[in-house]
C-alpha cells in the first residue's frame, strides 16, 4: 500500500504539470484575447480604445509574448513562490480572489454532500431491503423527479415560492443590510434563512441519483450467498445489511470522492449563478468568459489537484472497506 501511494504521489506530479499546460493553452484556443473581450465590454457601454492603446494594454500585461513563455513565467512563478499571478480583469492577486470565496465555497458544498450522503444511504438500504413497498415507490418517483429536474429550475421554483408566498428576500446569502455589516446574532439568522434553498438545490439531484446507485447496488448483493450465510448463523437483519451488503453497496460512493473534492472547490457553477452566491464557481465562468487566463489557470490547476489527491484517497478508502481490493 505505501509503494502504491508513493508511486500514484510521483506521477501526479508530471499529471498536473501536463493538465496545468493543456488548459493554459486551451483557455487562448478561442479568438482574440483578455484586451478584446475587455474593448467588446467597453464597446458596449458607449466607450472605444483605439488599436494603439489596445496594442499599449497587451505589452503591459505580457501578451504579446509567445504563449509557451508566458505559460512559463506563470507556472514558475506558482512552483517557486506559490504565486498564481494577478487577475487581468480584477487587477488584484489570483490568490486573493480564491481565497475569499473558497469558504463559503466549502461550507455549502461540504454541508450539501452530508445532506445528500445522509439521505441517500439509508434511504437507499431501506428501499432495498423492503422493494416494492409503498415507500419505495415514493422513494423511487423522488429519484426520478430529482434527476429529471435541473438545479437551476428547482432553484428559480424555490426562489419564487419564497419570494411570493414566505414574504423572503431572495437571491445571494444575505438580506440588503446586512451584506458588509458585522458578524451578529441578526447576521447569522439572516444567514440561515437564505442557505436552505441552496442546501436544497445542492443535496436534491445528488441524493436522487444516490438513493438509485445504492438501491441497485443492495439489490446486487443481497442475493449473493455469503448474505444467505450470514442469515444462517442467526444474525439479526440489521447486523446482517449493515455488516455486509452495505459496506460493499457502498463502493460507488468512496469512489466518487475523487470528483467530490473538486466539487466541493467548484460548487455547482449554474446553481451559483441563478441564486447570485458568492463562490467560486461564478468567478471562474467570468474568467472563461473575459479569457483571464491566470485566474482560469489557476481555478483549473487547482481543481486537477484536488482531483488527483481525491481520486487517490477514494483508492486507499476502497482498499480499507472492501477486502477484496488490494494494491501492489
Amino acid at each position: 500500500m505505501i509503494a502504491f501511494i508513493v508511486r500514484r504521489t510521483l506521477l501526479a506530479i508530471p499529471t498536473l504539470i501536463f493538465i496545468s499546460l493543456i488548459a493554459f493553452l486551451i483557455i487562448q484556443l478561442p479568438p482574440g484575447d483578455y484586451v478584446t473581450a475587455y474593448a467588446a465590454q467597453l464597446r458596449q457601454s458607449g466607450e472605444h480604445l483605439t488599436a494603439v492603446q489596445e496594442s499599449l494594454l497587451r505589452d503591459r500585461m505580457g501578451l504579446n509574448d509567445p504563449i509557451l513563455l508566458q505559460y512559463w513565467r506563470w507556472i514558475t512563478a506558482i512552483v517557486l513562490r506559490g504565486d498564481f499571478g494577478y487577475s487581468l480583469e480584477w487587477n488584484a492577486p489570483v490568490s486573493s480572489l480564491i481565497w475569499d470565496r473558497l469558504a463559503i465555497t466549502l461550507a455549502l458544498s461540504s454541508i450539501s454532500l452530508v445532506i445528500t450522503w445522509a439521505i441517500a444511504i439509508p434511504v437507499g438500504v431501506y428501499s432495498a431491503t423492503r422493494q416494492y413497498s409503498v415507500l419505495d415507490y415514493v422513494f423511487t418517483v423522488f429519484g426520478f423527479l430529482g434527476k429529471g429536474t435541473p438545479d437551476f429550475l428547482l432553484a428559480l421554483i424555490l426562489m419564487w415560492i419564497s419570494f411570493v408566498y414566505l414574504n423572503m428576500d431572495v437571491g445571494g446569502l444575505f438580506s440588503t443590510q446586512y451584506q458588509n455589516a458585522p458578524w451578529s446574532m441578526g447576521k447569522v439568522i439572516n444567514l440561515l434563512q437564505h442557505l436552505w434553498i441552496p442546501l436544497v438545490v445542492l443535496s436534491t439531484g445528488g441524493a436522487a441519483g444516490l438513493i438509485r446507485v445504492m438501491r441497485a447496488n443492495m439489490l446486487d448483493e443481497m442475493g449473493k450467498p455469503y448474505v444467505e450465510t450470514a442469515y444462517a448463523q442467526g444474525l439479526s437483519e440489521r447486523q446482517v445489511v449493515w455488516n455486509y451488503p452495505v459496506r460493499v453497496a457502498l463502493n460507488p460512493f468512496i469512489s466518487t470522492v475523487g470528483w467530490a473534492l473538486p466539487a466541493l472547490f467548484s460548487g455547482d457553477v449554474i446553481t451559483a449563478v441563478v441564486l447570485n452566491l458568492p463562490t467560486t464557481g461564478p468567478l471562474l465562468l467570468q474568467a472563461l468568459k473575459m479569457q483571464d487566463m491566470y485566474l482560469a489557470g489557476s481555478f483549473i490547476l487547482i481543481l486537477s489537484l484536488f482531483t488527483v489527491v481525491g481520486t487517490l484517497f477514494s483508492d486507499i478508502l476502497l482498499a480499507w472497506f472492501d477486502p477484496r481490493i488490494r494494491y501492489a
